[in-house]
């Protein structure tokens, strides 16, 4: 888990991304205009929500950003039965999964567009995601699958 920002005409966007890190499937994401713990904790529903993690069997890493960090946050991983992991504080590689998948977004997306508003924005990393990312983006990890892909052919 992790957060990103980038800049519109209107200000900031901010989204928090929960990737597998078997598939590398964003399987939770929130979007907003805010850094506040809603934002981490937004994401995090989505991926409960999606995947059903069974009780005290499935970790949530993140690094020790204030969010990750807060009651909210905290009591959201409790009440699903989450074990939360934080890596070492300014250890760049410990939290490498997160950040390749928003390397990845920097280069193909936010690099290549200007957004006038955080709703344009929103929406083209919403496409992004779900219409391109988990779908049809290959992956040498995934031995050149999709992250759905690669999740359907290792469920086999």
């Amino acid at each position: 888990m992790d957060v990103t920002e980038h800049p519109t005409s209107e200000g900031k966007v901010y989204l928090a991304a929960v990737l597998d890190a078997f598939s590398r499937r964003v399987v939770g994401w929130s979007i907003a205009d805010h850094l506040r713990s809603e934002l981490v904790v937004d994401a995090l529903q989505m991926a409960i929500w999606r995947r059903q993690p069974a009780d005290g069997q499935t970790i949530a890493h993140s690094d020790h950003g204030a969010q990750y960090t807060s009651w909210a946050f905290g009591r959201r991983l409790r009440a699903a039965g989450l074990l939360g992991s934080m890596g070492s504080i300014g250890d760049c590689s410990d939290n490498s999964v997160a950040e390749r998948f928003f390397g990845s977004l920097q280069l193909e997306l936010l690099d290549e567009h200007r957004w006038d508003t955080r709703d344009q924005l929103a929406n083209a990393i919403f496409d992004w995601i779900e219409c391109w990312y988990n779908p049809r983006r290959r992956h040498s990890y995934c031995q050149m699958l999709s992250p759905i892909d690669y999740e359907t052919a290792t469920a086999a």
